[in-house]
């Protein structure tokens, strides 16, 4: 195995202090553990949290700041955090107008919020959460029930983070947070497998002629493994894929053409440019792109597209302030 760490063991925690150090006029790292905080905690607003296993950066930390996050949690890496971690966090969050915790679906990340919250509420903490499910890929994996929480969640932090930034209700938080996973779709894929650093070996191998096709983000493989293509013909795959899941035709759309941890943006505006393409001639309008490593899967080869289906309501938050290490709008 060749990679730029330490100790294994120390991966995680290593992690975060070096994520802090880039950004200490934004985050805050508490003493119990691999969670971070804003560096200046906002009173009078509802307070979002993420979280899940390390080796997804930037997400989620790098998504804690003014207009999104308001804590990440980072558990071991594609770990869920504990119960105790995520309820440090909530706890070090909380205000008086409550805390919604932003859960990708995946089994151990449900059961472990779901705990801290019930914990929280012990406490007179008020929360609640709300669960992504954008993977088109697969209805069930070995991770969940359901389809996978992936790239789309960094549209759910943005646009509740808008609103909460504005002071709304967690119950008006939470609806909007709903309405952002109930009109966002992912679907991605990989040339090469990730290598956990406890593992030391990669998750699945390929030839080099072969790519999977529906990879989720936790370095397991995909729904089908296929002969190589062209790059036009892997995302017209994919986006086939996506706009057979719901009717984008005539919408506008914000979109994220997101790497996997180990692709050159080269190859992604590559991508980008045959998105373009294919959603203009689909009728299917592109509001905003982004591009570039959102949600990864450590050194990962691959990418995947994120359409997230818009109305005025979220395009204004979606164009509202952001200022965290990973994002600022």
């Amino acid at each position: 195995m060749k990679k730029l760490i330490n100790e294994v063991v120390n991966v995680e925690e290593e992690m975060i202090l070096g994520l802090v150090k880039s950004a200490p006029d934004k985050l805050r790292k508490l003493d119990c553990g691999t969670v971070v905080v804003r560096a200046n905690k906002k009173e009078g607003k509802v307070a979002l949290v993420s979280g899940g296993g390390s080796g997804h950066e930037p997400a989620h930390g790098g998504y804690v700041g003014e207009g999104m996050l308001d804590g990440a949690v980072a558990g071991a890496v594609f770990t869920s955090p504990t119960p105790d971690q995520i309820y440090e966090a909530i706890k070090a969050v909380a205000t008086d107008k409550g805390v919604l915790c932003i859960v990708k679906n995946y089994t151990g990340d449900i059961m472990n919020f779901e705990m801290a919250i019930d914990m929280a509420k012990d406490e007179g903490i008020k929360a609640d959460y709300v669960v992504v499910n954008d993977d088109v890929a697969v209805k069930d994996s070995l991770y969940t029930t359901g389809r996978r929480g992936v790239a789309g969640t960094i549209l759910v932090h943005k646009i509740a983070g808008a609103l909460a930034e504005k002071g709304a209700s967690l119950e008006e938080v939470k609806a909007v947070a709903e309405k952002v996973i109930a009109n966002v779709r992912t679907m991605g894929m990989a040339i090469t497998a990730c290598t956990m650093p406890a593992a030391g070996k990669p998750g699945f191998e390929l030839a080099d002629n072969e790519m999977e096709i529906g990879i989720g983000i936790h370095g397991e493989p995909g729904t089908s493994r296929e002969a190589l293509k062209p790059a036009n013909a892997i995302a017209e795959e994919l986006l086939n894929k996506i706009t057979d899941d719901i009717d984008f035709v005539g919408k506008e759309v914000a979109v994220i053409v997101n790497g996997m941890g180990g692709t050159p943006l080269m190859e992604l505006y590559i991508v980008n440019n045959f998105v373009h393409d294919y959603l203009d001639k689909k009728g299917i309008k592109i509001y905003d792109t982004m591009v570039g490593n959102y949600m990864t899967s450590i050194e990962m080869a691959g990418f995947s597209i994120t359409l997230l289906r818009l109305d005025d309501e979220l395009k204004s938050l979606y164009n509202a302030k952001a200022d965290t290490p990973a994002l600022k709008r």
